[in-house]
């Protein structure tokens, strides 16, 4: 156990915040790492981050950790509405007036830990030098609390255990209103940040696009002389907490990542000898972003987000339950399932805060997908690796019974031994399919068919050959998300719960997809081993010859790489040539298909 000064840090309004303040022996003039914690300063004199361990004295820091004002040993300096950036301020401030410090400030810590370091950022103290604010962001958005406007009920409840009772403020305003709007804009000011920044955080955790947006705009909007100081690390971890480790460990759920362990803290160690030790160690020198490849488990690195060899494939949802890429051909087909709410689709690791939930990808076949209650769609199994980068997004034809539901779905990696492991999640609550402010609501029509997105937050994984890619669609995923009454009345209030009968449709009509950024993908999802098609010259400009051994005889369909048809046909020949100098320079997707069988190439146009 570590043993460190205990002092007070005076606060501009005359209060003072508990510290503990660890100073290696010999230090005269040394830099200084300042974590802020609303979690109680004491457990960390069993251990200071970033690999010091238990050996202070030889540690190049002295660290200051500080129980926020309203926490802990700083219960007595509660305040009606703190001003946390200012708090921040008034530590470093204090601590560069120490005779052991030698006016050098960096800040380290993860989730609210890591706020708290935009908040401080933005106060501007000169001495501020660095910032490693971890699966954290600073904005207070909308879309955060009510995804798809369904409330996040596992996460508020342990915000609210936590002590920061968000709940009331958060269920008075369920829809897009005047108070979010100003929420939003009071918590996006990255254009005021001139502290450089490593951000770091994981696909596993319940915000990286958060994490991600907001590294994006401190590159576009803060001030010149540090905007190309900043990085960003996106690993394969989850956000942390009980029942699952922590960001930098190689376990992360069901899965293993020792190709991921102690990257967070090597490269913030790295990022602290530049700024505090002035150590020319090659940091800034290197990309903008750094960011782990599931499935292939390595390490990448790109300036901009997303990287520039990506584009969107649309898989759609079939008769048969496939996920292919090529358009539906019957023009009907549709798929029910019963949606009770008193028995909902249970939430089994994921994007998670609450402390008795697990947290992480986890294997979603017993627990969810043995059930009655939702629909699978997936693709053949792969003939090839598939390297996705980006965002999912869900689009689907729905209808129900009721005049309010909702869709959820879930994103696997089915393995070659079955284990279909989660990579992340989605929900829309169908009275928010045209907007979130109350004016945009509407209750559904039951038997009517309507569209609607769900968006999946930005993940990075190569499904590797031999896998599948599994689509879970239900209509719960509780605790993470509230359940719908379906009785289409006031929400987060008690009331009667109504069985739904909840359709998804997958016809040449209506048809419903899943849309991934995948890179350099020159080819279909489909199992290749059996059928195959070549097109020749690709490149092309006007004649192309397709030969295929689908049959004799099908259909081929020209996408753009939006997934519009452009073109459709009838083929009657194994050979055959396709003009296509009318079209537009671009890619493209042809797809030939006969009534049992689906194949796909890219065809690039010059």
């Amino acid at each position: 156990m570590l043993n460190p000064v205990v002092d007070s840090i005076p606060m501009r309004d005359g209060k003072k915040l508990a510290a503990d303040v660890y100073v290696p022996s010999g230090c005269s003039s040394c830099p200084t790492i300042l974590v802020q914690t609303p979690y109680g300063r004491l457990p960390f004199r069993f251990g200071l981050p970033l690999g010091i361990g238990q050996n202070i004295n030889s540690s190049d820091y002295i660290f200051v950790v500080v129980d926020w004002r309203g926490f802990y040993g700083s219960a007595s300096a509660a305040v009606a509405s703190p001003n946390r950036g200012e708090d921040g301020y008034d530590c470093i401030e204090w601590i560069v007036n120490q005779s052991w410090s030698n006016g050098l400030v960096g800040t380290w810590g993860p989730s609210a830990l890591g706020k708290i370091q935009f908040e401080t950022a933005r106060e501007q103290h000169p001495a501020h030098v660095c910032a490693v604010p971890l699966v954290a962001s600073p904005e207070f958005m909308y879309q955060d609390y009510y995804p798809g406007g369904v409330y996040r009920t596992e996460y508020v409840e342990q915000l609210d255990a936590l002590g920061y009772g968000l709940s009331a403020g958060l269920l008075a305003n369920p829809f897009y209103n005047i108070t979010w709007l100003f929420a939003e804009n009071n918590s996006q000011y990255a254009d005021e940040i001139n502290t450089p920044m490593m951000m770091i955080g994981g696909w596993y955790d319940h915000g990286p696009d958060g994490t991600i947006d907001h590294f994006l705009a401190l590159r576009s909007t803060s001030p010149l002389a540090v905007r190309d100081q900043h990085r960003l690390i996106m690993g394969p971890w989850a956000h942390g907490g009980n029942g699952t480790a922590h960001v930098g460990d190689a376990n992360q759920g069901d899965l293993f990542y020792p190709e991921a362990e102690g990257w967070s803290d090597s490269l913030a160690i790295l990022f602290f000898e530049h700024y505090l030790l002035g150590v020319n160690n090659g940091i800034d020198a290197t990309s903008y972003i750094t960011y782990f490849q599931m499935g292939e488990n390595n390490w990448n690195t790109t300036a901009v987000w997303p990287p520039t060899d990506v584009s969107a494939l649309r898989l759609y949802l079939q008769n048969d339950h496939s996920l292919i890429s090529g358009m539906p051909q019957n023009s009907s087909g549709s798929s029910a399932f019963v949606f009770d709410p008193r028995n909902p689709s249970p939430t089994y690791g994921g994007a998670t805060l609450r402390q008795d939930l697990l947290q992480g990808p986890y294997d979603q076949t017993d627990s969810v997908e043995s059930r009655a209650d939702l629909l699978i769609f997936e693709t053949p199994v792969l003939g090839q690796d598939v390297v996705m980068k980006g965002k999912v997004k869900v689009h689907l034809w729905v209808s129900s019974d009721r005049t309010d539901t909702d869709f959820a779905i879930r994103l696997t990696d089915v393995y070659p031994d079955g284990r279909s492991m989660l990579l992340g999640d989605g929900i829309r609550r169908m009275r928010f399919r045209d907007g979130y402010a109350t004016g945009d609501t509407a209750s559904m029509v039951p038997g009517t068919l309507y569209e609607v997105d769900i968006d999946m937050q930005t993940t990075c994984i190569t499904f590797l050959a031999g896998h599948r890619i599994r689509l879970d669609i239900s209509s719960a995923n509780y605790p993470r998300y509230d359940v719908n009454l379906n009785n289409g009345g006031t929400m987060y209030s008690a009331g009667d719960t109504l069985i739904a009968n909840n359709t998804v449709y997958h016809s040449s009509v209506n048809a419903s997809y899943v849309e991934l950024q995948l890179q350099d993908f020159m080819g279909s999802v489909e199992d290749q081993e059996n059928v195959t098609l070549q097109v020749y010259p690709n490149p092309a400009t006007d004649q192309v010859l397709v030969s295929t051994n689908l049959s004799n005889s099908g259909q081929w369909i020209l996408y753009d790489y939006t997934g519009r048809i452009v073109d459709q046909h009838l083929f009657s020949a194994a050979t055959f040539s396709l003009n296509v100098s009318g079209y537009a320079p671009g890619v493209y997707f042809l797809c030939l298909s006969n009534k049992q069988q689906h194949i796909t190439q890219t065809i690039v146009i010059r």
